[in-house]
């Protein structure tokens, strides 16, 4: 059984996941919850990690991915994570890194302050020396990066993996789960963009195995329509659309309506063509919809995510397909809200009941499906 974990940071994102044979992966990180708020419902992130981590008798994540660089994805990272790059960030209760994620815009992006800085030194870092990162996509400014400090690109290709490439190191057969890379593109920035974080930020689908079962998850980070349309269109061309299915679905950019189409609605996104497809027709039955955000407003009054428009779409397009709509920070309720646990196994995708007040959890789960596919 594999486990995947979102947790109530508000706008912020963090996903943690267990593997059946033991590694553990977490993409993002963003320990937003002010301590000194006695009215802060946001979980203490670090100390939600840290215990879990204890209690697995470690002290390191094999893999610890930054979808990119915005804050709500990297807060407090540097005061968690212990950093090879100078002793400062070293010692104490500090969490280790074996492996490294990073779009390559973390590494050629210029102009950081503070944390953002800080996680693109460490990826330069490591980079430089030849061991534990992975940077996705190799645009040629990444490639005069290196040049200027005397590397070839060829001898760092071993560490960099493309779009529509799978990550070495995880095979179904073996770890359980294969992860593909849809975007960044490096192209983007080839022909002439500049780094925009949203638009090169890592989007990838976890494909889990548990004996002839399959069961799939995309993380999305803060993609826009725009990009979720050119991954669309590019996976259609390829005739890979096994490669957009999903059970499991982070929805962009915390339910912000702008991942779904260019207005807003009265009441209802209304998605592009493409965003729709992904959404309707590459969802599985009985999948779970994940928004990593503040509780969905009821009226318009804040111009930021999440938008109670797009978030309208989400629950009748899931509702479609007998699924679940969550929000995290409404899991299992407002007053108090836990992280969302979801089991995998051959029962697929199931969401790890939490009772409000705290107390033991039960698991929820449902009959297998007629026409199940297996073993894709």
């Amino acid at each position: 059984m594999h486990k995947v974990a979102f947790f109530p940071i508000g706008n912020a994102d963090c996903c943690r996941v267990d593997l059946e044979k033991g590694p553990k992966l977490l993409f993002d990180y963003a320990d937003m919850r002010d301590p000194a708020d006695p009215e802060d419902r946001r979980i203490a992130l670090g100390d939600e990690l840290r215990r879990d981590l204890e209690e697995a008798g470690r002290d390191a994540f094999d893999v610890v991915g930054f979808t990119h660089l915005d804050d709500d994805h990297i807060h407090g990272a540097s005061e968690f994570f212990s950093l090879d790059h100078a002793a400062k960030y070293q010692g104490g209760k500090r969490i280790k890194i074996r492996d490294l994620w990073v779009p390559a815009a973390a590494i050629t992006e210029e102009g950081l302050e503070d944390e953002a800085r800080i996680i693109r030194t460490e990826a330069r870092f490591r980079l430089e020396k030849g061991y534990g990162v992975r940077v996705f996509s190799r645009p040629d400014r990444l490639r005069e990066w290196l040049k200027a400090r005397n590397i070839r690109l060829e001898d760092r290709a071993h560490l960099i993996t493309d779009a529509g490439q799978l990550v070495p190191g995880f095979r179904k057969d073996t770890e359980g789960v294969e992860f593909f890379i849809h975007s960044p593109f490096a192209r983007r920035l080839d022909d002439g963009g500049i780094e925009d974080r949203n638009s090169d930020a890592l989007v990838l689908q976890g494909w889990f195995s548990c004996g002839t079962v399959d069961t799939k998850l995309l993380l999305t980070a803060d993609a826009p329509h725009e990009i979720l349309t050119e991954i669309v269109q590019i996976t259609q061309r390829h005739k890979n659309d096994s490669r957009l299915e999903w059970d499991i679905y982070n929805v962009p950019h915390h339910c912000s309506y702008l991942s779904l189409g260019p207005e807003r609605g009265k009441d209802v996104t209304e998605p592009v063509s493409d965003v729709e497809w992904l959404i309707e027709a590459q969802g599985q039955d009985r999948g779970i919809v994940v928004s990593t955000s503040k509780v969905i407003p009821k009226r318009d009054d804040d111009p930021q995510p999440p938008h109670r428009q797009a978030a309208n779409y989400y629950k009748e397009a899931t509702a479609k397909r007998k699924g679940q709509f969550i929000v995290t920070m409404e899991h299992p309720s407002t007053d108090r809200p836990r992280p969302l646990e979801i089991t995998i196994d051959t029962l697929k995708a199931t969401v790890k009941r939490t009772a409000s007040g705290g107390s033991a959890a039960i698991l929820t789960s449902s009959a297998p499906r007629a026409g199940m596919r297996h073993g894709r």
